[in-house]
């Protein structure tokens, strides 16, 4: 039996950049971090004794005597991929929920790969598996997603990633200042919106809307270096990284009107007018969760007028996805 643990992500800056039908025109970069939520995957070998081949249990069960018949997406290509041919059992609990701007699919893919290879005995690296995740996501599954999420799960940590025209990335992990990382992470305040929505129906509208978006996503991209600066300064102020993410923020619901809507920008407008210094709905949009920018002296007034949502405290993590429990054998 196998058990990965696997971070969601949060995405500052770049998001939009790093999809591949802008990247192999004008490459990408992003800005982002991984958080101390997890989704767990639970592997093993499916003993030879019952009706099915595999059995895979999430947010429902399936008990199928063929991969063919297997309805999940991920666990049904991550399993060809993989080329394991025995039965197999799957588990697959989170500590968030699925659909909300986090990640999550690119989590569940990342630490079912993980599972698999370590099934199979083999030590795969973070770029790897990376790259890998994408390969599934974008060409066995067909979704249509970015490259940020699989990277940011599979390596963990505050990172700039750098996408390059013929298809490789690099990332950079952020060597701040003392205290600044830990500046950032508390000024940041986390909110369900309890909207849930398919990343790859928004993200679908955004990539047929960029060759006339071309002006908003390079400026987005542009304020990933201007965001390092901010975090890089000697006298940091976090509220300007805030006011910076505002700006992103008007520019991200600009590419297309399925990103926000009537709901979501009245929780953005209340969370600035009680001293917010700026924000983003994170994912590709829609719903899910929202996060702000703000001092922490006015967090609780900040929570106080968004308690109709959810708040949800987190950590930075730097760790990305791991094998929590080995035990291959059969």
């Amino acid at each position: 039996m196998i058990i990965s643990k696997t971070p969601f992500r949060i995405s500052f800056f770049g998001g939009g950049t790093d999809y591949p039908v802008w990247i192999r025109e004008y490459g990408g970069a992003v800005l982002g971090t991984t958080i101390d939520k997890y989704a767990y995957i639970t592997c093993r070998y499916l003993p030879p004794f019952f009706n099915h081949k595999y059995r895979i249990v999430y947010s429902k069960m399936e008990n199928v005597k063929s991969i063919d018949y297997i309805d999940h997406p991920s666990v049904r290509e991550c399993i060809r991929f993989s080329g394991i041919q025995s039965g197999l059992e799957v588990h697959h609990d989170s500590d968030l929920p699925a659909r909300s701007g986090l990640g999550s699919s690119s989590t569940f893919t990342v630490g079912m790969l993980n599972c698999l290879n370590a099934l199979k005995r083999e030590y795969t690296t973070k770029e790897r598996l990376a790259k890998d995740a994408i390969i599934v996501e974008q060409e066995k599954i067909g979704e249509s997603v970015g490259c940020q999420d699989q990277i940011h799960a599979a390596y963990g940590g505050l990172n700039h990633i750098e996408f390059f025209q013929d298809g490789s990335f690099k990332v950079n992990p952020i060597v701040a200042i003392r205290g600044t990382i830990k500046a950032l992470q508390d000024h940041c305040l986390l909110f369900f919106t309890g909207i849930s929505r398919f990343a790859s129906e928004v993200a679908s509208e955004q990539i047929k809307k960029t060759p006339e978006k071309k002006k908003e996503l390079n400026i987005m991209q542009e304020m990933v270096i201007s965001a390092l600066k901010i975090l890089d300064r000697e006298n940091v102020n976090i509220e300007d990284f805030g006011k910076l993410l505002h700006e992103s923020w008007k520019l991200k619901r600009s590419l297309t009107t399925k990103i926000s809507n009537d709901s979501i920008n009245e929780i953005y407008k209340v969370a600035i007018k009680a001293g917010a210094s700026g924000g983003k709905l994170l994912g590709a949009g829609g719903g899910g969760f929202i996060l702000f920018i703000a001092k922490p002296e006015l967090h609780e007034t900040i929570k106080q007028k968004l308690r109709h949502l959810l708040y949800v405290p987190f950590q930075f993590e730097n760790t990305g996805s791991s094998i929590i429990f080995h035990q291959p054998l059969m």
